[in-house]
């Protein structure tokens, strides 16, 4: 029961975020519930592959983009808007913001120290938490996007 209550706090928090940031991004009014409800899908996804099946955060937030990128297309054409005014405000809750903080952090490290080993390990930090960080949007954006490619007939594309 306690891995249910965490599933659904995850998926809650996930869904708070992204209407949060479909707010800023000016979608129509129809299509925050769908956002909420598909960032909580994706996060849930992402928080059982990390935590449940044991993959790292890169392959995690692949998958979880997938599923954002595949839920999106059906709920785009309901609400007659293009996929990615629901999936990229639903998968922003997904940015992994402590790899991005640290990279930030070790660079500031690396640049105060003196001694030399010091200054290799904050190098190390550096370089682990920036490809992380960088792998891990890349495979959110791919992740996303390939279902529009995949699923072009079942795409919504505006009339101009």
């Amino acid at each position: 029961m306690n891995i249910f209550f965490e599933l659904l706090e995850d998926g809650i928090f996930a869904s708070i975020a992204a209407i949060g940031f479909a707010s800023i991004s000016n979608p129509p009014r129809k299509a925050y519930p769908f956002c909420a409800g598909i960032a909580a899908a994706g996060h849930i996804t992402r928080y059982i592959l990390m935590n449940f099946a044991g993959y790292h955060i890169i392959l995690s937030s692949f998958a979880a983009a997938f599923v954002t990128g595949i839920i999106s297309l059906p709920a785009a054409r309901r609400i007659k808007s293009p996929a990615e005014c629901i999936s990229f405000p639903a998968m922003l809750p997904m940015i992994p913001g402590m790899y991005a903080y640290r990279s930030i952090q070790s660079l500031i490290k690396c640049i105060e120290s003196t001694a030399e080993p010091e200054f290799i390990h904050y190098m190390y930090m550096l370089k682990l938490n920036w490809t992380t960080c960088l792998l891990t949007i890349t495979g959110m954006v791919l992740g996303a996007t390939l279902p529009v490619f995949i699923f072009k007939k079942f795409y919504f594309k505006q009339k101009a």
